[in-house]
């Protein structure tokens, strides 16, 4: 995001690496702190997945109107991914809008969106095609789990 929270995205565009018969792929580390899939980090293979995770990181931003990381705020505040599931579990997305008047089925449809991009574990990420298809309304969007649940079980 930048300095007027308009999105800039250019870490995407692992998915071009691939050929069309190739599910996988391997590469040094790119993107920016906050937006790479945590597979990176990880020495996992890397798939398409790791573009769904950073496109739903921007998707969080651009529905919550913040950046990802903000040290500037109350610790418990401060990490963008972690605070949307701590509301949208104890049902408070509300305090992201404030006064907005905004459809909130549509709002927290785009964060049931968001939150299944974010997965820790890639094979939980929808792919692009079915994450257009929740944005469309067109599926139903399951009660998507806490992001980081799977490294609790490790």
């Amino acid at each position: 995001m930048d300095e007027y929270m308009c999105p800039k995205i250019s870490d995407f565009g692992l998915a071009k690496l691939l050929q069309q018969d190739q599910t996988r792929t391997t590469t040094s580390i790119r993107g920016t702190k906050g937006y790479v899939a945590p597979e990176w980090h990880r020495k996992m293979p890397i798939t398409v997945k790791a573009d769904v995770y950073s496109f739903g990181i921007v998707l969080l931003e651009i529905v919550c109107y913040r950046r990802n990381v903000d040290w500037s705020l109350p610790h418990d505040e401060a990490i963008l991914d972690e605070l949307v599931y701590h509301y949208f579990e104890s049902g408070e997305l509300s305090k992201f809008l404030g006064d907005e008047e905004i459809n909130r089925r549509q709002f927290e449809r785009v964060i049931k969106v968001g939150l299944w991009c974010i997965q820790d574990e890639p094979s939980l990420r929808p792919y692009m095609k079915k994450v257009l298809l929740m944005l469309e309304g067109t599926v139903d969007i399951p009660i998507p789990p806490n992001p980081s649940s799977f490294l609790n079980t490790i």
